[in-house]
């Protein structure tokens, strides 16, 4: 039996890239450290907070939601809600809506469910049927994302947390620097400006591993939806994903060094690409140009888009 480092206990977990070798406590406190760093990092709490969180029922968002409310629940003046996006998915979404509930009622946490139905008029079933030149993983991203500042928006939210790792993230820079789009980088969250019309996103696992959500989520009993979406094999992000793990296996802390590269270009990033402010799309939401990306997705399927 391999010990823990800090105590005698049995270890469960072996950091790679630190080497240590953490029970169940240690390996949790390891987790929640991190979680607690970031929320100082990207938060600055001053009261009458109200924090979304967006909640799909999958191991990443399950423990943030666990977490966000460990770390801020006891918290006066500040609230806290789970936000869950019904992308119209048969046989998938609608196993993972009553995961979330329960534990948004274990938590006391209000839980809000808004649905692609009945904000565009559409699934992501029936967008799949569409004749398409992107996959559809990029429609329900774009929708996804709109729905999700729509529902923080309506709930006076003043930051939407996500369940973003370290994976995702590493995945999301290198993407964005591979297609030469170096602008979006500088958009990239957790967001560090606040901008009309959008609420700020923050990213309290973005330095932990998808690995080690996955194993506190066991290690501290919490329920998840384990499904695979069935459109999820259509990812570009797929690729990305294998080249990191593959470069994560042969060279331990790849992950933290590419998101330390990029935090590190951060200042440069904003002085290129200064805030130019957002305009408002006919819909309501905020846009670069005259119009969101996801009316103009939308516009697109209806065969409207000139």
């Amino acid at each position: 039996m391999i010990s823990c480092d800090k105590c005698r206990k049995r270890s469960v977990a072996f950091i790679r890239y630190s080497g240590a070798h953490l029970c169940e406590e240690h390996f949790s406190d390891f987790v929640e450290r991190r979680v607690k760093h970031e929320f100082r990092r990207q938060v600055h709490l001053i009261g009458g907070e109200r924090i979304a969180i967006a909640v799909s029922g999958g191991k990443d968002s399950t423990v943030a939601l666990h977490l966000v409310s460990k770390v801020l629940g006891k918290r006066r003046n500040l609230e806290i809600a789970a936000i869950t996006v019904d992308e119209g998915i048969k046989g998938y979404r609608e196993s993972s809506l009553p995961v979330v509930a329960a534990h948004c009622r274990e938590l006391g946490i209000e839980h809000i469910v808004v649905s692609f139905e009945g904000l565009f008029g559409t699934t992501m079933d029936e967008i799949a049927k569409t004749h398409r030149t992107i996959s559809a993983c990029s429609y329900c991203g774009v929708l996804r994302r709109a729905a999700m500042n729509r529902a923080a928006k309506e709930w006076n939210a003043t930051h939407l947390a996500t369940g973003l790792n370290l994976d995702d993230s590493a995945q999301s820079i290198l993407m964005n620097i591979s297609r030469g789009e170096v602008e979006r980088l500088a958009r990239l969250g957790p967001h560090r400006r606040v901008q009309a019309g959008l609420v700020p996103r923050i990213q309290p696992l973005r330095t932990v591993p998808e690995s080690e959500t996955t194993l506190y989520a066991i290690v501290n009993k919490l329920r998840f939806h384990d499904l695979e979406c069935p459109y999820a094999p259509e990812a570009l992000r797929n690729t990305y994903r294998s080249v990191i793990a593959e470069l994560e296996d042969k060279y331990p802390g790849t992950r933290h060094s590419i998101l330390k590269s990029y935090d590190e270009l951060l200042p440069a990033l904003d002085k290129m690409y200064p805030f130019a402010g957002l305009k408002t799309c006919k819909c309501g939401e905020p846009t670069a140009g005259t119009t969101c990306k996801a009316c103009e997705f939308l516009e697109s399927l209806n065969g409207k888009a000139t």
